[in-house]
């Protein structure tokens, strides 16, 4: 299992642990409540699961012929759109590990894991920080730092349509550290993030940067509104 170091943004993600001799996968939605802040801590466990697996198919066929393949059934409360609540039964395939002898997890560079589960991801690979380079994304050489910013687009971003309809371009990111977005909010064409930027509009306001805008540092908040003429 290829693991990585856990960063803000991953302080969900499922972790290993030593148990009864072998490595086990723990998905927070079985940690019990009292203790998922232990869970989350970057200092406590430090590492998480990227969901890159390495396994040898005659292993794989050799445990299944032995009906040995035994992965738990995970309870995950969830609530849909509406505001029903319900319950998930899901199967972690990570979980498997504890079926095989000589498990290993291996600490592989961040680069190696790029997910998109959220729009806040999909915004960061759709920017300028990543270029297609034979079928792999790999990080601009122009970018500074290694690292990825942390960005967090607020509940209005949540669906991809709704996503796309808000971004009449994708930002120049390369110098972005950071980047909070939370309301009723806009981005022009060629708009520039830089540092650390916070856009909160809210409840009633509605934020629309102007095209061709560079925030920098920059914290903006209140109501501005673009008019066609």
């Amino acid at each position: 299992m290829e693991v990585t170091d856990k960063t803000r943004a991953d302080v969900k993600g499922g972790t290993l642990i030593q148990y009864e001799g072998k490595l086990r996968l723990l998905e927070i939605a079985q940690v019990p409540k009292a203790h998922v802040d232990e869970f989350k801590s970057v200092s406590k466990f430090k590492i998480f699961n990227t969901n890159n697996l390495w396994i040898s198919l005659a292993a794989i066929k050799r445990l299944r012929e032995q009906h040995a393949m035994d992965l738990e059934i995970i309870v995950n409360p969830k609530t849909l759109d509406g505001g029903q609540n319900v319950v998930q039964l899901e199967t972690a395939v990570g979980a498997a590990i504890k079926c095989f002898d000589n498990a290993l997890g291996i600490n592989v560079p961040r680069s190696r894991f790029l997910p998109v589960k959220t729009t806040s991801d999909l915004l960061l690979v759709m920017s300028n920080l990543y270029s297609l380079d034979a079928g792999s994304l790999t990080m601009s050489p122009r970018r500074e730092f290694p690292s990825t910013p942390h960005v967090k687009l607020g509940s209005s971003f949540t669906k991809v349509q709704e996503y796309l309809t808000r971004f009449e371009s994708i930002p120049d990111m390369l110098e972005l550290d950071h980047l909070t977005v939370s309301g009723d909010v806009t981005l022009g064409k060629n708009v520039s993030l830089k540092g650390t930027v916070i856009i909160i509009a809210n409840h009633g306001d509605r934020i629309d940067i102007p095209a061709g805008s560079m925030l920098e540092n920059k914290i903006v908040s209140g109501n501005l509104r673009i008019m066609d003429h």
